[in-house]
């Protein structure tokens, strides 16, 4: 029962929420000193984000203690996108109509938050970019892969996002959430298919069984 309990608070971090212990509202996050080259490559990853509609992959998720369980993922922007996690896992991701909701099936528990409080609210919002509400907090290019890390430009305590993204070609390949007790949660994105169409029956929001 509590690896189970473990298991839940992983996917709430990774998906549903990053806040926990807010800082107070003056305080803003910290932007990056970015040489021209490096916001360049900020402005290419919010369009390579921008110009995806549909996305189709597998997933790998590590928990912060190294625990790794994996799924199917769907992405239809803007504004949906489903988590299917392989059984024997009970649980479920849906987001859509503005909220995500979050089901484990093994006990007919949903929980539902508002889709702009999460970190999929920023890979997900029509107008995505990494400006504004949104401060790039952090960039790395090494290895052929880029690391971009943004906060909420208003609230740095909720905690902080990494995007990851091959260079060449530039795609994402996930992401990491970092709480505000600096637990860290990982999703590894593989066999990625972007364009088509999907099946918008996916994106039912789920039901309590109460």
């Amino acid at each position: 029962m509590m690896n189970r309990l473990f298991f839940r608070a992983a996917v709430a971090s990774a998906f549903i929420s990053v806040a926990a212990l807010p800082l107070p509202a003056m305080a803003q996050a910290v932007r990056a000193q970015l040489r021209p080259v490096d916001q360049g490559w900020v402005a290419r990853v919010q369009d390579t984000l921008a110009q995806i509609t549909t996305l189709q992959a597998r997933f790998q998720q590590i928990a912060p203690d190294g625990k790794a369980v994996a799924g199917t993922a769907t992405l239809d922007r803007p504004g949906r996108m489903r988590f299917d996690y392989d059984s024997p896992s009970p649980l479920l991701l849906v987001a859509n109509d503005g909220k995500v909701v979050f089901q484990d099936r093994s006990v007919g528990q949903v929980t539902v938050m508002p889709l702009d409080r999460t970190p999929l609210g920023l890979l997900l919002r029509p107008d995505l970019k990494l400006s504004g509400d949104v401060t790039v907090t952090g960039f790395e290019r090494k290895n052929g892969q880029i690391n971009l890390q943004v906060e909420k430009t208003e609230s740095p305590g909720e905690g902080n996002l990494t995007l990851i993204f091959s260079e060449a070609p530039l795609a994402l390949l996930g992401w990491e959430v970092v709480d505000a007790q600096g637990r860290t949660t990982r999703i590894a994105l593989s066999d990625i298919r972007t364009g088509g169409s999907v099946s918008q029956s996916l994106f039912t929001l789920p039901k309590s069984e109460d």
